[in-house]
């Protein structure tokens, strides 16, 4: 057990905790604002939108709330002047058109069409976080274990290979 310090009315006192309780003191805390965590939730469910909406047969509905909240999300996770620099830099053009060429399509009823568009303006505009992202996820439990089988870790390594992540 270690010994933490605990608030109340009297002052601080000690508190005995289990070691398995990690209490970080430290006042660098870093917190995450409402707007940030409102934004990673309209994210997590556009991507779920999006995804249920293609694993039923691309319906339009569901393909286009997910387009909206995962634009609305990125949106408060990262802010609008933020968001706006990234979108329409000029060496991102060609993936932003082609994502927002994407979304209208969808939109207008050519979901099918729409999506696959959409899907080459993705990889265009966030190809570059695929390396940092498969790192982290091979550190995770479960994925982790998946993406370290043989055959596929040289299949994701021969694409997103650690020579290629950009640090």
């Amino acid at each position: 057990t270690k010994k933490f310090a605990r608030f109340n009315q009297s002052g601080f006192e000690p508190e005995t905790r289990p070691s398995f309780c990690i209490v970080q003191q430290s006042s660098h805390i870093k917190m995450i604002s409402d707007f940030k965590k409102i934004g990673i939730g309209l994210t997590a469910f556009g991507m779920g939108f999006t995804f249920l909406g293609v694993l039923l047969l691309f319906d339009k509905g569901l393909l286009a709330m997910g387009n909206v909240m995962f634009l609305s999300g990125v949106a408060l996770i990262i802010g609008a002047q933020r968001s706006v620099r990234f979108f329409f830099t000029k060496k991102r053009w060609k993936g932003t058109s082609m994502f927002f060429g994407g979304m209208t399509l969808v939109l207008i009823g050519w979901p099918f069409i729409g999506m696959f568009v959409e899907a080459f303006g993705f990889v265009n505009l966030f190809g570059d976080f695929f390396p940092v992202a498969i790192s982290f996820m091979r550190g995770m439990p479960v994925i982790g274990n998946i993406l370290n089988i043989p055959v596929i870790r040289d299949l994701i390594d021969k694409y997103f290979g650690p020579e290629k992540l950009p640090v």
